[in-house]
């Protein structure tokens, strides 16, 4: 597992949100998930689909994913974007931009919340729609009044309008050249790269594999 981590940051953040502690020492990923009740082949489809680029998943490692240990992975992705990662990025963008003329802290702090906002409102839906239609499939309950289809239809790329924020604050930020900007930017690319990885583990691994779910049961 070391080995794994150490080859990749993309695969410390999967172990994280898998609920995977560190100080694992020498054991296998075999040995650390059964401690910590993560079924293997769903973390090792995770894993090879942020490490490897292009990785597209066989319709059998899709219908092998345990459906516990993927709603697991993705709750807790919610939280930490919500919780964590972008209201940390909002206090040091805020704090890097303290010398910049008020009007444009108040647009780009606006952009930001109302990024943020959309941010909520996305990953909301499917922690109260979306993911509990998935457990009940998963106990052999189908609701007649939804289907994946309708999350399909629905699931826009949240990452992208990040990439509006990088080009405003990139064009627009007046203030002294300093590394603190810089290092906002940095996150900021890198949270937009994240996004992007996890809405790609949705539409890859989630999507399908309720779908074919839905198939079973039809």
């Amino acid at each position: 597992m070391s080995d794994v981590i150490l080859s990749s940051s993309a695969a410390l953040l999967i172990i994280s949100r898998c609920g995977i502690p560190l100080g694992f020492g020498d054991k296998s990923i075999g040995q650390i998930c059964q401690e910590h009740h993560v079924d293997t082949k769903t973390l090792l489809l995770l894993l090879n689909s942020s490490i490897i680029e292009n990785y597209d998943p066989t319709p059998e490692q899709i219908a092998s994913v345990h459906l516990d240990s993927l709603l697991k992975y993705l709750t807790n992705s919610h939280s930490y974007f919500l919780d964590f990662r972008l209201p940390a990025i909002r206090q040091r963008l805020l704090s890097a931009m303290s010398n910049c003329p008020q009007d444009l802290t108040y647009v780009i702090r606006r952009f930001f919340d109302e990024y943020a906002e959309e941010v909520r409102k996305h990953m909301s839906y499917e922690d109260r729609v979306v993911f509990p239609y998935a457990r009940k499939l998963m106990a052999g309950e189908r609701d007649s009044h939804y289907n994946i289809g309708i999350f399909i239809k629905r699931h826009d790329q949240i990452e992208l309008k990040i990439t509006e924020l990088k080009n405003l604050l990139i064009k627009y930020y007046t203030a002294p050249s300093g590394y603190e900007m810089t290092s906002v930017l940095q996150d900021i690319f890198t949270v937009e790269i994240d996004l992007a990885g996890h809405n790609y583990i949705e539409d890859a691994i989630f999507t399908p594999l309720i779908e074919h779910l839905e198939q079973k049961m039809a």
